[in-house]
Order: structure tokens, then C-alpha cells, then sequence
């Protein structure tokens, strides 16, 4: 029996089934020609000019030093170690600045939508200044005109001789926990692990009796109480490593850079100025007949705007939120512009021009980002999809 698309004379090449399984194997094949050739072509070209390839020169010694380290490291560590070491930092600055985008941005959304003129009107002007300012531009502000210009080490800027900020960066007691801290520690995960089941629990029982539990204080009360309890009896000590100035610079506590801080500002300023817009967007298409039924039933303006409209708005707003977190990460590369020691300004940067590895660092470092995309792209899809299920 023929199908409506087949060609009555029975020749294959008329069949569009068979035309274009045929057309996506061209392309196929000249895509794989393609970069076989641009392989074989650099190789090639490395060979000639007596360029080693491969990955041995991670276990070479450094030779340089890192100013920013969230792991041991020395001039006598590897490059395979300023790669982690690279890694580790873009990491700190990009979900730290997620987090920190993230609350600005909902503030200064739900801000834009207030019936209050002044803070409407702040609210626009912080949006339509940052998000039309160069990122780059941002960040040399905050490095060049406001950090740069602290005061010297001598000079320095003093809370309670404990915290001290300088041009050289803010430094801050450092906790020295006993052995014992590891009890603390799996305890808080403990509690965390509970929270979860209490928030389920509470969840079911609003949907079965429609009676609230408040999970917000409790949680309060269960991450207090339990890692409190848990330090008390397993002995712990802290003691503090307090900040002091000795010659012409601060020894011990823990330095917190300007060039860390001058990106992380930037970046969460500059991303946050676009989540309040999608923020925005997103609770004006909640039809304002839910906003009636809620002021109907009695609800108040915080519980109508955490029960009913956010958990709406919110389907509205995940997919060009994970567009933010995406670019984020992304633009915290521009880090090499300052000198915080991020993966591109420590591996494509100095071990690059110290080993002449391109190809290789070049592909790892992309793969990196390739893969911190990814991953930020599947758990955000994970709670996209999350929320539209409770939405039906």
C-alpha cells in the first residue's frame, strides 16, 4: 500500500523520506571530513614546526605563584594544579555571585512593581543604569575607583582591631576549630537532610488538612539548636586567628582580595539589574483575578505574593533566570582583566605562555565552561520542571 507522499511512479528518489535521510548524510559525512581535516591539518602543522603534543606537561612543576588559593598550592605544585586551583576559583565567584544576583534581583523586581513612587522609581533607575553600563566598564569601577583608592596598610580602615581594610584587600579573623569539627559538620548536614523531610512533611499535611506549618522558623531553630548542641558535647574549641600588622603588611586571618571582591560586586549588580526585569515580567502575568481571589480569602499582601503569585510567576521567570546564570558564569572570564586569578587568567593565561600548550589548554579550558553550563542547565531545568508539575 502506497503512502499519500510517495511518488506514484515508484522511483526512491521521489520518496521525501528517502531524499532526506539521503541530504543528512552528506552533511554528516562533510561535517566529519571537515574536522577531520582541520585534525590532521594541526597535527600536521605541529609536527613541522617541532611542537610536542599531549597532556604530560601537567605533571611539570609551576614554577609561579597563585595570590588566591581555595586548596594547597606553592610554586612547586604542578599545572595540573593551577588547573583545579583555576577551576576551584571561578567556581567561588560565579555561584556566589548567582546567589548574591538572585536576592538583589527578586528586591529590586518586586520593588519595580510597588505602589510606593519613590521605590518604583529606584528601582527603574538602578535597572536601566546597570544593565546599559559595559560589564567590563563595571568592574574596573569598582577595582580602579573605589577599592583602588583605600587606604595603605598603615592606614588601614578598623573594626574592633579585628578587621582591618586596605588597598591590599580586607582581611578578617580566621576560626581555628579542634579535631571535633567534624562532628559539627556532619551534624549540620544532618539537620539540612531533615529540614528537607520536615518541608515534605509539611507540604503533604497543607495538602490533606489544609492546615500551614511554618517551616521558615523551625528550620531556624533546627539549624541552631542541633549543630549548637553538637559542638557543646563533642568538645570542640575555636579560637580565632586575629589580623596583625607587622612591617608593611597584615599577617594571618584571612585576606579577602579586591580584585575578588571588586568582580563578584560587578557581576552581581550587573546580572541582577536583568533578573529584576524577568522578575518583573514574571509577576505581571499572573492573571489579576488570582490577586483578587487571594485579597477575597483574606490573605495579606507577603502571604499572597509567597503563596499564590511567586509560585506562578515562577514558571514565567526559571528559563531566562537560567540564561543570567549561564552568562554569569560565563562573563566571570573577564577576571583576567584585573588579575583575580581565575581558570583563564591562571591556566589559558600564565601556564599557557609558560608551556605553549594551546591546543590542549585551550580545549580543557573550554571544556570546563562547556561543562559548568551544562550543569547549571540541568538542574535548572530539573526545578523548571519541578514547578510546572506543582503548577498543574
Amino acid at each position: 500500500m502506497k503512502t499519500p507522499n510517495q511518488d506514484p511512479s515508484g522511483k526512491i528518489w521521489n520518496d521525501p523520506v528517502f531524499r532526506g535521510r539521503v541530504f543528512q548524510g552528506v552533511v554528516l559525512t562533510a561535517l566529519i571530513a571537515f574536522f577531520a581535516f582541520i585534525v590532521n591539518n594541526t597535527l600536521h602543522n605541529l609536527e613541522v614546526r617541532g611542537i610536542s603534543t599531549g597532556f604530560a606537561f601537567l605533571d611539570q612543576e609551576a614554577g609561579f605563584g597563585i595570590i588566591q588559593s581555595l586548596i594547597e598550592y606553592n610554586e612547586t605544585h604542578t599545572y595540573g594544579r593551577t588547573f583545579i586551583v583555576g577551576i576551584l576559583n571561578t567556581l567561588l565567584v560565579s555561584v556566589l555571585g548567582i546567589i548574591l544576583a538572585t536576592l538583589l534581583g527578586f528586591l529590586i523586581g518586586i520593588g519595580r512593581l510597588s505602589t510606593n513612587w519613590l521605590i518604583s522609581r529606584l528601582a527603574a533607575i538602578y535597572i536601566e543604569t546597570f544593565r546599559n553600563i559595559p560589564l567590563l566598564l563595571q568592574i574596573f569601577f569598582w577595582y580602579f575607583a573605589v577599592l583602588g583608592v583605600m587606604p595603605h596598610p598603615k592606614q588601614s580602615i578598623s573594626w574592633g582591631e579585628a578587621i582591618f581594610l586596605n588597598v591590599r584587600g580586607l582581611y578578617i579573623p580566621d576560626p581555628q576549630f579542634s579535631d571535633g569539627i567534624g562532628f559539627v559538620i556532619a551534624s549540620i548536614f544532618i539537620t539540612l537532610i531533615g529540614i528537607w523531610f520536615l518541608k515534605r512533611w509539611a507540604h503533604k499535611r497543607q495538602e490533606d488538612t489544609g492546615q500551614q506549618f511554618h517551616t521558615f522558623y523551625a528550620s531556624i531553630a533546627l539549624l541552631i539548636a542541633i549543630p549548637g548542641i553538637t559542638y557543646l558535647i563533642s568538645g570542640t574549641t575555636l579560637t580565632w586567628d586575629i589580623p596583625e600588622l607587622r612591617g608593611f603588611n597584615f599577617k594571618g586571618g584571612t585576606t579577602i582580595l579586591p580584585e575578588f571582591t571588586a568582580l563578584l560586586v560587578a557581576l552581581t549588580i550587573y546580572t541582577a539589574a536583568f533578573i529584576a526585569e524577568n522578575v518583573r515580567s514574571g509577576l505581571q502575568s499572573v492573571p489579576k483575578g488570582q490577586l483578587e481571589a487571594s485579597r477575597a480569602l483574606g490573605l495579606k499582601n507577603s502571604q499572597m505574593l509567597r503563596l499564590v503569585v511567586i509560585p506562578q510567576a515562577m514558571r514565567v521567570i526559571i528559563p531566562p533566570l537560567t540564561s543570567q546564570y549561564l552568562n554569569l558564569t560565563k562573563n566571570s572570564s573577564l577576571a583576567t582583566a584585573i588579575g583575580y586569578p581565575d581558570l583563564v587568567s591562571i591556566f589559558a593565561g600564565t601556564t599557557l605562555n609558560q608551556s605553549g600548550q594551546a591546543i590542549e589548554i585551550i580545549f580543557m579550558v573550554m571544556a570546563v565552561y562547556l561543562t559548568i553550563s551544562l550543569v547549571i542547565s540541568l538542574i535548572m531545568n530539573i526545578y523548571n520542571k519541578r514547578m510546572a508539575l506543582v503548577e498543574r
